[in-house]
């Protein structure tokens, strides 16, 4: 399951030519818009054909409606840009975010995002950036390859559910960049990668499955360095995080490329189980209203879902985050326990005790599962949450906001897994 439910607005986007960027314009705007809110003059920044879309007073409610969700907005902490989309890493009150503002070639405001912080490569940062061609898009993403010690092992990252980026970055937790830049110095290369519903979300429809989603990408990253002459004696090894891990048994088994594989967080049972008990644990945590209703549309939607009267053409509203029928038709004719048992490759699962998302009953079920497998190897962690970060009390979304590192124990174990 998603890591946690980010706060991730679309508010409009226009297709148009761009040719310009200025983030100077960018910065008006957003003083504009959210510290003097002043939205006559943040609206003058719109294209006309925006305005045709979105009106000035829908400007102003959404900009009150994202300081209810964000708080204030506090500062730009850094600006980026990529062709004529500039990125501003923004501090708001309750969370940190990019605002995403596109161009044209007259210096006007075309598209306005709001989304999770997308990292950008740094001289100073460790690997060089790689695109892998998988069906109809580009991957982008980074590989590390040690220079001195090089095991010849190669790990690949897998990310849970929603639009995350290499880094599987949560606020300001990046696991997927700990875990990689701690192999590196290992001796251990890695490649990780923003998934394609961050980066190109238009590839994924209402006809998309779990493996348009995550499989198939992953089958062509491994096919991808299998068939590079400096990666053909590299023994592979491909790492998922909850979602991720989950579809591991069924990537594993359509691959004899992988040597290992490594399950962080994955959950064993099915998702519609998970979505109804976080909801109830989120509940018993904060006992709110909203919360109460949220918990009995998702668990309506869920009814649905397992009601002999699914089928493809069920309309997504009634399902469960509103994703297509087509897509939750996939999931259900999946079992991960059923798969697990078919894989002949080295096995390691790994939990966190506080973790709500994914609970110790699905770490359980792994091990039943695998009870005669003397490959698979279990580990779980006490103090450790979803992110495999620690802590003492009982997990919340609101400690994801607080910066910490994958656990040292659980980054050795992975090291100690992967060169056994």
């Amino acid at each position: 399951m998603k890591l946690t439910k980010l706060i991730y607005f679309y508010l409009f986007i226009i297709s148009v030519n761009g040719y310009s960027q200025n983030s100077e314009i960018g910065k008006s705007f957003i003083n504009a818009l959210f510290v003097v809110k002043n939205t006559q003059k943040a609206y003058a920044f719109f294209d006309d054909n925006i305005k045709t879309k979105i009106s000035e007073l829908q400007l102003k409610e959404t900009a009150e409606k994202l300081e209810t969700q964000l708080g204030q907005f506090k500062s730009i902490i850094e600006t980026n840009n990529e062709k004529e989309t500039c990125f501003y890493y923004s501090d708001f009150e309750k969370m940190k975010l990019d605002l995403k503002i596109s161009f044209n070639e007259n210096n006007k405001i075309t598209g306005f995002f709001i989304i999770p912080h997308k990292e950008f490569h740094r001289e100073n940062s460790l690997g060089k950036d790689l695109s892998i061609k998988s069906n109809n898009i580009e991957l982008k993403g980074t590989l590390l390859v040690p220079e001195k010690e090089n095991l010849k092992k190669l790990l690949i990252f897998v990310h849970g559910s929603g639009p995350n980026d290499r880094d599987e970055t949560v606020f300001e937790n990046k696991p997927f960049k700990n875990i990689a830049e701690n192999l590196y110095f290992k001796g251990i290369s890695t490649y990780r990668f923003d998934k394609r519903t961050l980066s190109n979300p238009e590839s994924f429809n209402d006809k998309s499955s779990i493996d348009d989603e995550v499989t198939n990408d992953i089958l062509n990253i491994v096919s991808y360095f299998k068939n590079k002459i400096e990666f053909s004696d590299y023994q592979i090894i491909v790492l998922g995080h909850s979602l991720g891990a989950y579809l591991l048994p069924r990537i594993a088994n359509k691959s004899n490329n992988i040597s290992k594989i490594v399950l962080l967080a994955g959950n064993s049972r099915p998702l519609s189980t998970l979505i109804a008990e976080q909801y109830d644990y989120l509940y018993k945590l904060t006992p709110t209203e909203q919360l109460k209703q949220a918990s009995q549309i998702i668990k309506e939607q869920i009814k649905v879902l397992n009601s002999k009267s699914f089928n493809l053409n069920t309309q997504k509203e009634k399902l469960p985050f509103n994703l297509s029928a087509f897509y939750w038709k996939s999931v259900l004719d999946y079992n991960p326990t059923k798969e697990i048992k078919k894989v002949k490759i080295p096995i390691l699962i790994l939990q966190g005790e506080r973790d709500y998302q994914v609970s110790m009953k699905d770490f359980d079920l792994w091990k039943a599962s695998l009870k005669n497998n003397k490959s698979a190897t279990f580990i779980s962690y006490p103090k450790l949450n979803h992110l495999f970060i620690t802590g003492d009390n009982p997990s919340n979304p609101k400690e994801y906001e607080l910066k910490g590192q994958v656990d040292e124990k659980v980054i050795n174990d992975i090291i100690k897994f992967i060169i056994q």
